[in-house]
């Protein structure tokens, strides 16, 4: 993935965007204020449950800030096509712009993005061939983050010894129960329509289609060639280095593939 900003003017996805934001926000706070902190002071939990909590937070908010003003693989208005390579472009009867074969024109962004998987309103932008390992990075570290978060609600009152100290007249303690319900409910229904889309994610990276052709049902040449999971992986993380496939804090460099496999379809 280049560096190039990629924004789109779209209210609706600012409003998804803005209310993920909020849910990460929430736990964020509250979470360590109510459990970590309270139970760290007297001794319950070693500083490593924090260290790991926020961790997987900035994990979490890195890959979707990143993944939604990733340019998701827009194509120029005047690409440059190989002679060798002209066989797998074709032209995008919306836009008239030729385009590589596995392309798709989004309508809500109004281009052609290189292997597009969908548009996402939750990161108010395209899922495409240069961000899509971001999208999966962000699937995976809101699973970890909602189940963590579910973990110490759970603990707080089942597990974990009672707090000695508390001040009731800070807020969060207060209104203990009142913000820890919401917190488990905000969990069970993030972590569960997150894990769903992660597996349909994984499922196309393992057979190597999108969304857009699994619906479109335009992936059943019987003769393509089929590729390794690890390499399939490679190529949307950009890295045979699978450490590196759970980073957000690096820069994606495509791995050059031959151009066959790349536009099978």
């Amino acid at each position: 993935m280049g560096r190039q900003i990629h924004f789109v003017v779209d209210p609706q996805g600012w409003c998804c965007m803005g209310l993920i934001i909020c849910v990460w926000l929430y736990n964020t706070i509250f979470i360590p204020k109510v459990i970590l902190f309270p139970h760290y002071e007297e001794g319950h939990i070693s500083v490593v449950a924090i260290l790991c909590y926020y961790f997987c937070s900035l994990s979490c908010i890195a890959s979707l800030l990143r993944a939604s003003v990733a340019d998701p693989g827009k194509l120029p208005e005047n690409p440059e096509i190989p002679i060798s390579e002209r066989e797998y472009w074709e032209l995008c009867n919306k836009c008239n712009m030729m385009r590589p074969k596995r392309s798709h024109h989004c309508s809500r962004c109004g281009h052609c993005v290189r292997k597009m998987d969908h548009h996402c309103p939750w990161i108010n932008n395209c899922v495409g061939e240069d961000n899509h390992w971001l999208f999966l990075q962000l699937c995976f570290y809101t699973q970890i983050l909602s189940s963590y978060t579910l973990i110490l609600d759970f603990c707080h009152y089942y597990y974990f010894l009672p707090l000695k100290k508390e001040n009731w007249d800070v807020f969060v303690f207060r209104h203990e129960l009142a913000l820890l319900r919401i917190s488990a409910f905000m969990g069970l229904i993030i972590l569960g329509g997150i894990s769903g889309l992660f597996y349909t994610q994984l499922m196309g990276i393992f057979t190597d289609t999108t969304s857009i052709e699994k619906m479109s049902n335009c992936c059943e040449d019987i003769s393509r060639p089929r590729k390794p999971w690890q390499q399939t992986f490679s190529e949307v993380f950009g890295t045979h280095w699978k450490i590196l496939w759970f980073i957000p804090f690096r820069q994606r460099q495509p791995l050059r593939v031959p151009y066959h496999f790349a536009n099978h379809v």
